[in-house]
């Protein structure tokens, strides 16, 4: 399918004016986060109809579609015209085409998020203090309470010794309950910088009266300095008192007052979604516990702190509208202070609590339509494979791979299925399965195209083969696709090399500077 094509000067004018557009890399996340234009979101064509109805929307929004020569754009455009979407484009010259334009290239991924937060850093000088300093604090009991701004599953894999769990959008809301006395050190930590940078920063703008601190370069410097991480901690954040919640909810709506963030109730609300021309993207941003107890029908799950955080990743359609909904109130102003300096226009709903509401964890827009595919049921599968009478070829992401799949699975990447077929054996029958079978199901009329054997697709997925009480297999023996699906974060897990570790700090070190060169960003910092 031939798209029609627009210059990277053309992309560039809509950022910069803020109209809407999609910039999508279609390529696999370790590829992505070698070198991409800032503004770009990593929507991968193996993914594409999984993601796009979530991400994108709305589908007349402009979608600006580009690789860097594998051959991803054609299909690509193809999927979004049977999906609806109605403004695609093709990026002209692909990745090489905006090098060419002289344009720059971002590493890493979330960049600029990572960039906002350096540039926070450097206009108000965020207090931080570095690993030595904090551990000698430790060490002579000194009065201060750290507070790790990541996930929970991210600090439950590694936290600097004493850490509580408390997610980025939750510090304004907890910080008080948990330092209630003025004179208590307050230290926020994430991984790298930019968490722990933007929560330190949140507490300085609301004004909390504590000495507050980030932990300099997270626990990627605590490794650096030799020091002792902790691993499977479960400390958490308490439940605050009326009197935290009212002074915090004061502070952070002054926070978002001076930011430019603007309230609206439920009228307003349905007023913005009768706005066909504009996308509308509505965020719970608590917690994945409060949203799953009960949320406002038609919100997404994206606690505060990983919103602002992966922005690229929630919110694709630069230039598009953001309604974030908080039963408390704090979470929703801190992160909407957040995204109004990255340039988003946002509103806090007010009141919309009282009514009705969903309950369960969020889950993604279906594909409308999935192929009607041959099908293997998890017993005659099992048997199948007794005999060596087929290969299985699993397209889950490969972290899940890694963590359980049928045993004697091959993993592969969809959009690269073409090269799996070198890989695996010949001659024998092929199962496709995925974690709930519909990637599956998507991927198999693509490769009866170019497989001369039979395709079938595990019915439900691995997720069924669990169910049916059958074992799985972990780890990654059979590869028939590289695992670039996942880029190796310096500053996640514990077997990160110090070189690549300093390197990922030196990069970030560096965001102010290419911001500078870039000059299409439009953030501005309170």
């Amino acid at each position: 399918m031939t798209l029609p094509v627009v210059t990277p000067r053309e992309v560039r004018q809509d950022l910069i004016a803020r109209r809407e557009i999609a910039l999508l890399d279609l390529r696999e996340e370790d590829p992505f986060a070698k070198g991409h234009p800032l503004f770009a979101s990593q929507l991968p064509l193996s993914r594409l109809e999984i993601e796009i109805l979530d991400r994108v929307p709305r589908k007349e929004t402009k979608v600006v579609l580009y690789d860097n020569g594998e051959g991803l754009v054609s299909p690509a455009g193809k999927r979004l015209a049977a999906l609806g979407y109605t403004n695609v484009r093709a990026l002209a010259g692909g990745l090489k085409g905006w090098t060419d334009a002289g344009y720059e290239l971002f590493q890493d991924v979330n960049s600029y998020s990572k960039a906002f937060g350096e540039l926070v850093e450097a206009r108000r000088h965020t207090p931080s203090l570095p690993a030595q300093e904090v551990q000698a604090r430790i060490d002579a009991k000194a009065d201060q309470v750290i507070l790790d701004a990541r996930r929970f599953e991210e600090y439950a894999v590694m936290s600097i010794p004493g850490g509580v769990s408390t997610p980025g959008a939750e510090l304004v809301l907890r910080a008080r309950e948990l330092a209630p006395d003025p004179s208590t050190t307050i230290i926020v930590n994430c991984a790298g910088r930019t968490r722990s940078l933007i929560g330190a920063q949140s507490l300085v703008n609301a004004g909390v009266p504590n000495p507050v601190f980030a932990l300099r370069n997270g626990t990627i410097g605590w490794t650096l300095a030799q020091q002792s991480l902790e691993h499977g901690q479960s400390r958490k954040f308490p439940d605050v008192s009326i009197q935290t919640l009212e002074e915090a909810r004061a502070k952070a709506r002054d926070v978002a007052y001076r930011a430019g963030v603007r309230r609206l109730d439920a009228e307003g609300l349905a007023d913005l979604a009768a706005d066909r021309k504009r996308t509308l993207y509505r965020f719970d941003v608590r917690t994945p516990d409060e949203f799953a107890a009960g949320h406002l029908p038609g919100f997404r799950s994206a606690p505060g702190g990983q919103l602002v955080q992966e922005t690229d990743v929630f919110a694709p359609v630069r230039g598009g509208r953001i309604v974030l909904a908080d039963d408390l109130g704090p979470r929703a102003d801190m992160t909407a202070s957040w995204l109004a300096q990255l340039g988003w226009e946002v509103y806090v709903l007010e009141g919309a609590f009282e009514g009705e509401l969903a309950t369960g964890a969020w889950t993604p827009a279906q594909p409308p339509h999935l192929p009607v595919v041959e099908t293997i049921l998890p017993r005659a599968l099992s048997e199948a494979l007794a005999n060596d009478a087929v290969v299985v070829l699993d397209l889950a992401p490969s972290p899940i791979h890694r963590k359980g799949h049928v045993p004697g699975a091959w993993f592969a990447i969809r959009a690269q299925l073409a090269e799996a077929l070198e890989r695996i054996p010949e001659g024998e029958p092929i199962v496709l399965t995925s974690p709930d079978g519909v990637l599956a199901r998507l991927a198999a009329p693509e490769l009866e195209e170019i497989a001369d054997r039979p395709v079938r697709v595990l019915d439900g997925g691995t997720a069924a083969w669990v169910a049916a009480g059958r074992a799985l297999e972990t780890g990654l023996p059979r590869a028939a696709s590289d695992p670039t699906d996942v880029y190796k974060r310096p500053y996640e897990g514990t077997d990160n090399a110090a070189e690549a570790m300093q390197a990922y700090l030196d990069w970030e070190f560096g965001l102010v500077d290419q911001l500078a060169r870039d000059g299409s960003h439009g953030f501005y910092v309170i």
